[in-house]
Parts: structure tokens; C-alpha cells; sequence
């Protein structure tokens, strides 16, 4: 439990507005990382007064559009077939990826069109993946930016209000707040150890 709470003071003491963005940047590509683990620790930081919860949203919402844009973009020009593979291969089952997933997410845009880049944002399991489809479509750029954009950003807001309110009431109702918080880090790491062992399996 030590290393967790020595990792977990490391995590705070480096949490700015440049790591948010690129935090929030690989959490809207393919790769494992909930914005759940950044912007709600980032907002109860700015609790503190150490950042301001405003820009952290804003931080947090330009990383995850780039992201989000990196995956249009590889989806855009690599097309179907080529994601398709790199889903079901051992690097992409490394990510968390499969061709179901990515199927998934790409059902989830036919049935929605082009507003399923705004409420995919909100949706867990199909936020990170939800430009893939966009890109395969060759959804406008303009479009895809702003629907993305004005999702992630909503999606943040909640996540940032989650965390400023704990450090509001730390000590009324959560005094052990910092250990609640490290214990959802320690859980997201079984998590994603536990994925990849299933996933290792599989394949």
C-alpha cells in the first residue's frame, strides 16, 4: 500500500494543465486510461487552490478533442479493413481493443449519425472509440470537432464537479477522501491487469 501512496502523491504533485491535456488526450484514443482517474483529481486539486477548475475542464477538453482527432484520423485514412485488423491483433488486444468493440462503437454511430459524436462522449465503453466510426464515415471535420468538443466538455464539467465537490465536503463527510481516491486508482490498475490477463488468454 505504500508504493500505491508514494505513487499516488507522485500522480498529484505532477497533475497541471499540460499533463491533463495529454492525460485526456490518451484516454480519447485506443488506449486504457479513464478520464475518470484524471479530471476528478484534477478538480479536487484546484479544491486546493492549486489549479483553476475552469481550465482544468478546459485542460482536460482540448486533450481529449486531440485524442479524439488522432483516432479520426487513422480511421479516416487507414480505412476499414486495416482497423479491423489492428483491433483483432495482439497489439490492439493489448489496448483493451477488439473487433467487437470497434463493430460496437460503429453501430453506435450508424443508429445515431453524426450527433453520436457528442453523446458518445457520454457513454462508457463507446467514449473512447466513437471517432474510429466517425472516421471510417469520413464524418466532416468540421462537424466531428465541434459535436466532440462540445462532449468532451460536458463530460468533463461532471467529472470536474464530482471532484471539487469531495474536496468541498473532505471533512464533513469524507475525511479519508485522498485514501477513497487512491483506492479508485489501485482498483483501476487490478482492473486493467486482470483485462489484459483475460485478454492474453483469448489470444
Amino acid at each position: 500500500m505504500a508504493f500505491f501512496q508514494t505513487l499516488f502523491d507522485w500522480y498529484m504533485a505532477n497533475l497541471n494543465y499540460f499533463t491533463i491535456a495529454l492525460l485526456m488526450l490518451i484516454e480519447s484514443t485506443f488506449l486504457p486510461l479513464p478520464s475518470e482517474v484524471v479530471i476528478p483529481f484534477a478538480a479536487y486539486k484546484a479544491g486546493q487552490g492549486e489549479l483553476n477548475v475552469f481550465i482544468v475542464v478546459l485542460s482536460g477538453t482540448i486533450g481529449a478533442l486531440s485524442g479524439s482527432l488522432i483516432n479520426y484520423t487513422l480511421a479516416y485514412y487507414l480505412g476499414r479493413p486495416l482497423v479491423y485488423k489492428f483491433a483483432d491483433s495482439k497489439l490492439g488486444k493489448l489496448f483493451l481493443l477488439s473487433k467487437e468493440k470497434v463493430m460496437h462503437a460503429e453501430e453506435y454511430f450508424i443508429r445515431n449519425g453524426k450527433t453520436s459524436t457528442f453523446i458518445g462522449r457520454l457513454v462508457p465503453g463507446i467514449r473512447h472509440l466513437i471517432s474510429i466510426p466517425a472516421g471510417l464515415a469520413k464524418m466532416s471535420l468540421r462537424d466531428f470537432m465541434m459535436f466532440t468538443f462540445i462532449g468532451a466538455g460536458i463530460w468533463n464539467i461532471i467529472l470536474a464537479i464530482i471532484g471539487y465537490y469531495l474536496y468541498a465536503v473532505r471533512e464533513q463527510i469524507f475525511p479519508y477522501v485522498g485514501h477513497i481516491l487512491l483506492g479508485v486508482g489501485v482498483i483501476f490498475v487490478v482492473y486493467l491487469i486482470i483485462k489484459a490477463r483475460k485478454n492474453g488468454k483469448k489470444s
